[in-house]
């Protein structure tokens, strides 16, 4: 088999397991609302277990990028595909809060094997020319992952209980599992202009993170990342349950709308943003960059906007928030390949290790907890407000869904520091990605 038909096999299993990824993910937030009533939780709650589930996604994933850059990537990838895989099915079967938060928790540590071997799998089969389109077709597993798992999920909960949900997921991720083996390891470089000795005996325990970390525009897009997940999970998370609470949609109706505004428009951000990041690297080095910024620039009133939609206005809001969540899948292709145009090959699990770190410790770890809080905290204030009363020590659901439509306008808020930050990166990054062709030029002789 020719290395492009290698390459292209491999993309399509990583793009399968990207997608099982975000459906597995995204399983919780499609039935948030049937778990909520049946075992009496707060959206704190409810939020927590989105928490619990990124912090260990995140400290899992840092020894797991060191061990991208030194072991067999296909073997990372199955075993990780085959623990989600078994931990989403104990989460159907899931008796109380404690057992799903625990086998959440699981979930987590298998699906942390995926982004640091997958992208530096990529980076080692497209050249600089071509990656942002390879990493934009690996990424389409996010949205059509979500887009199926809304989609689905909310018909098969609806017909046979939510627990049923999890189960459906686990037999394609051991399917997957088992085809990710047939993947074949490229060397390490192999698609750089200049072919680079990636042996790092001698070099201590920490070089490999040192040498990342000091690179300025890693701190800029490490940043961006905290702020763009905080938005990504706290969305993800909550908007089947604001369609529902706020607009009025059955649970069909809320995972059917989430599935198309938050899934389905990223393939074309995706696959446009990809062409337009290469094109955009073309014509000035921090192109990419500055793609990304004004893309979630233009976002960001989209998004205020598709909030601001009184109730029932839900035409209003999948008009509004399809624009705006499509520009948001630019991120990826912009931001992921430009972390590949600044970092050595054989630091590149590394260096997505320790962004995913910072994406999900410092961002979307919170991004569930906060807003749930912060829907707590106005469903009461409105309750007060209101001169109400709890019923059955619980918050009335009219004050819920005004909590949760007010709480979401910490999203566009975050979303105008994202687009700030993402400018910031764009005037070091030019500097960083010389600094590293010369290193790589010097490397090759």
């Amino acid at each position: 088999m020719s290395f492009q038909k290698r390459a292209t096999y491999a993309l399509i299993i990583l793009f399968l397991i990207n997608t099982m990824n975000f459906f597995d993910r995204q399983i919780l937030a499609a039935v948030t609302e049937p778990i909520r009533k049946e075992w009496g939780l707060t959206d704190t709650q409810m939020g927590w277990l989105g928490t619990a589930f990124t912090l260990i996604y995140a400290a899992v994933g840092v020894p797991l990028g060191r061990w991208a850059d030194r072991g067999s990537r296909r073997t990372i990838l199955s075993a990780g595909v085959t623990v989600w895989s078994l931990f989403t099915a104990a989460s159907g079967a899931a008796v109380g809060y404690w057992s799903l938060f625990w086998a959440r928790m699981g979930v987590g540590i298998g699906e942390a094997s995926c982004s640091p071997a997958a992208n530096s799998l990529i980076g080692d089969l497209f050249p600089v020319s071509k990656r942002a389109r390879a990493i934009g077709v690996f990424m389409l597993g996010l949205p059509i992952g979500i887009f199926l798992s809304n989609r689905l999920s909310g018909e098969i909960a609806a017909r046979w209980g939510w627990k049923a949900t999890f189960f459906v997921a686990t037999v394609p991720g051991l399917i997957l599992a088992v085809l990710a083996f047939w993947i074949t390891e490229p060397q390490r470089g192999a698609a750089e202009e200049h072919k680079v000795e990636t042996n790092q005996a001698g070099h201590s325990f920490w070089y490999p993170y040192v040498r990342v970390l000091s690179i300025p525009t890693m701190w800029w897009i490490a940043l961006s990342g905290a702020l763009h997940n905080f938005n990504a999970y706290a969305v993800n998370a909550f908007t089947p349950a604001y369609l529902g609470r706020y607009h009025g949609l059955s649970l069909v109706e809320a995972n059917t709308t989430a599935a198309y505004t938050l899934g389905l428009v990223g393939i074309l951000g995706l696959l446009g943003g990809g062409v337009i990041a290469d094109w955009a690297r073309r014509w000035r080095p921090n192109g990419r960059l500055i793609v990304a910024a004004v893309a979630i620039l233009i976002s960001t009133p989209c998004v205020y906007l598709a909030i601001a939609q009184p109730k029932g206005a839900i035409n209003g809001f999948i008009s509004l928030m399809s624009v705006g969540w499509m520009l948001i899948y630019v991120y990826y292709v912009t931001v992921y390949s430009a972390v590949q145009d600044i970092v050595e090959p054989n630091l590149r699990g590394t260096a997505m290790a320790l962004y995913f770190f910072a994406m999900y410790v410092l961002g979307g770890a919170f991004g569930t907890s906060i807003l749930g809080m912060l829907s707590d905290h106005y469903a009461k204030s409105a309750m007060a407000a209101a001169g109400a009363s709890l019923v059955n020590g619980a918050v009335p659901e009219q004050f819920r869904a005004i909590g949760l439509h007010d709480a979401f306008f910490v999203v566009p808020v975050v979303s105008l520091l994202l687009a700030i930050v993402l400018f910031a990166g764009a005037t070091t990054i030019t500097k960083d990605m010389k600094k590293l062709q010369d290193w790589m030029r010097n490397a090759s002789r």
